[in-house]
């Protein structure tokens, strides 16, 4: 039956030595469960640290005289794969891999070893690394004592079964489970609800949307919302940006399929015609660029348009972030990027909050004013916007000893006291309707350093290693903003 959630409870032994589920809650068991990895699943990154708490958890309740140990949930997407029906495991891969480790240390025969479980080189480290782990416990323990534990895990160790055929489904439910006791980050909530409205797709297409999302670095795709995209569009209305968190993320939810306002229709026909403009041969026929279907100051489309949205800005932000000269569109050998590549200047918090104001400028002006295919004439446009963005943020560094987020958040708000070049950049860029006009608008407001206000460190200003120079206030001095040098 379609759509249909089924619950039930299983021995570690009967799920991944005989390959069945027991104790479901219509049937007696469920034969032929073959277990499988999808692609959208994440690597094996349990270490030696999560492998020795399992063993003590399952010792100490043996110990305890505890006739069943409940040792997680396992959530499964039963689909048929290649004439064969098969369970892909959504939520549980942890444990059960550290269970198949187990279980093969005693010598049994555990039919999933013969899966692709160890896809790249960080899932294989992890699994070579819990082998040799597994092996020096067991090895200290007596024949008996290892037969003993071996029996427990076996025969009394459950795992409670989520089996759905419905991939959103168990997405949701997945989101759900991980959402109980413990703070997710909001770009999994975000995840779950943009997985929701998704209900209409089917689930190949599903299936490939979460891959691409599960394939993007979490920990940087954490940051590109927290740190660049929410503190953007919060700097570009004009409010201060405090902190991403589960009870803020509404303004990524955007227009939902059920929203129907005059504003949603436009936003949601403004995508549709940029996809079906993309798709079709009208950009090769008319010479026109292919069109862009996202502007970070504008709604998101709820469902899989936020999951584009997500990884084009992801790719723009590593784009802008690269400064080599024959890879990405925008950056490219830029002398000032390279100066602020050096390690001094990526350590401590005033160093990488500057950082971080200059790169969201960067990314607000491409997204606003920079084609995929990029001319001459735009490339020279940027690299004069570039000059703009950092004598900006960098006034700010230069100005003080130490800078956290107060004085950046004082400095954006124009709420800093005497503090030279206190404007909100993202502001301008967002009110200038051509990359000329926001040129001319920064000339007029963005004024030199007179020497008094430079408390950065001016030894050596003028010093270059290898062509690059190795203070930033180099910079200042060649564009005509640090007076009296």
């Amino acid at each position: 039956m379609k759509n249909k959630l089924m619950l039930a409870i299983t021995k570690i032994g009967d799920l991944l030595l005989e390959n069945k589920i027991t104790s479901l809650e219509e049937e007696p068991e469920w034969k032929d469960i073959y277990l499988d990895i999808p692609s959208y699943q994440r690597p094996y990154k349990w270490t030696m640290k999560n492998v020795n708490q399992l063993i003590d958890d399952i010792d100490e309740s043996m110990k305890a005289g505890k006739e069943l140990y409940r040792v997680g949930t396992l959530i499964l997407h039963k689909h048929v794969k290649d004439e064969k029906v098969v369970y892909d495991i959504v939520d549980g891969q942890q444990r059960t891999i550290t269970f198949v480790l187990l279980l093969n240390y005693f010598g049994e025969k555990v039919p999933f070893l013969q899966r692709e479980i160890t896809y790249n080189s960080y899932s294989i480290q992890n699994v070579s690394n819990n082998s040799r782990t597994i092996k020096r416990r067991m090895d200290n323990l007596e024949e008996d004592e290892r037969e003993e534990l071996k029996k427990y895990i076996e025969c009394n160790c459950e795992l409670i079964v989520v089996v759905t055929d419905d991939l959103t489904e168990a997405f949701q439910f997945f989101d759900s489970q991980n959402a109980r006791g413990k703070e997710l980050y909001p770009h999994d909530l975000l995840k779950a609800y943009h997985l929701r409205e998704m209900s209409q797709l089917d689930e190949q297409e599903t299936e490939k949307v979460v891959s691409t999302w599960e394939a993007l670095d979490q920990k940087a795709l954490s940051k590109l919302f927290k740190e660049y995209l929410y503190r953007l569009k919060r700097w570009v209305q004009g409010n201060r940006a405090e902190e991403l968190t589960e009870h803020n993320i509404d303004m990524f939810k955007g227009i939902s399929v059920k929203d129907n306002y005059p504003y949603a229709q436009y936003y949601k026909g403004a995508f549709s015609y940029a996809e079906d403009f993309n798709h079709s041969s009208m950009s090769f026929v008319t010479g026109i660029q292919k069109l862009r279907p996202f502007q970070l100051n504008a709604p998101i489309v709820a469902g899989k348009p936020f999951f584009e949205y997500t990884k084009y800005y992801f790719d723009i932000l590593a784009d802008i972030q690269n400064n080599e000269r024959y890879e990405g569109c925008f950056i490219k050998d830029n002398e000032i990027i390279k100066t602020l590549d050096l390690r001094k200047y990526k350590n401590g918090t005033g160093n990488r909050i500057t950082r971080l104001m200059f790169d969201i400028a960067i990314l607000l002006y491409v997204d606003r004013f920079c084609p995929e295919n990029m001319s001459k004439s735009d490339t020279e446009l940027l690299n004069r916007f570039v000059i703009y963005a950092f004598i900006w943020a960098y006034s700010m560094r230069a100005q003080y000893y130490n800078v956290g987020w107060l004085v950046a958040q004082n400095y954006i708000m124009e709420t800093g006291n005497k503090v030279v070049n206190s404007y909100n950049i993202y502001k301008v860029i967002n009110e200038s309707d051509s990359p000329n006009m926001l040129l001319s608008r920064l000339s007029e407001i963005t004024h030199p350093l007179s020497d008094d206000k430079v408390k950065a460190k001016k030894d050596k200003w003028d010093e270059k290693i290898d062509e690059v120079a190795q203070n930033y206030l180099y910079y200042f001095n060649k564009y005509n903003f640090w007076e009296e040098y």
